[in-house]
């Protein structure tokens, strides 16, 4: 959150020992065919590993993160992994850019994701997820 300019003001959605779930808006002002490359400095600055999205590693790091926020909040219907593919389409159709990545640092994931409104008004949203892949 501080790399993107995002901390002052930020909440943590979700906070337990095995996950934070930090919302906040960025001061940054970045270009939205540069949100992907974006998320990519942030991983490399930690010395993440860039996960590719579609990878069967993703869909059970996704699958993971699914368990750890259904043990603490009740959500109807089963675990859906490509609903997280859905994700940009969701915020494109609420007329935003939006990009997003998985990383991974040693048994910690990391998903950030990032978008703000066409119109280029306003500030960049950000949401980061951290999560412990071992108990």
């Amino acid at each position: 959150m501080g790399e993107l300019e995002a901390f002052d003001g930020s909440k943590a959605a979700m906070d337990t020992s095995q996950l934070l779930i930090v919302r906040g808006r960025s001061r940054r002002r970045i270009k939205p065919e540069e949100l992907g490359s974006v998320i990519s400095e942030v991983f490399n600055g930690l010395g993440a590993k860039n996960l590719d999205m579609y990878s069967d590693e993703t869909a059970d790091i996704i699958t993971i993160l699914d368990e750890q926020i259904r043990s603490h909040v009740e959500i109807q219907g089963e675990t859906d992994i490509y609903g997280i593919y859905r994700l940009k389409e969701s915020f494109e159709s609420m007329n935003c850019h939006a990009d997003y990545g998985m990383g991974l640092l040693d048994d910690i994931a990391i998903f950030l994701i990032l978008w703000k409104d066409k119109s280029g008004l306003g500030p960049m949203f950000v949401e980061l997820v951290v999560s412990a892949l071992e108990g």
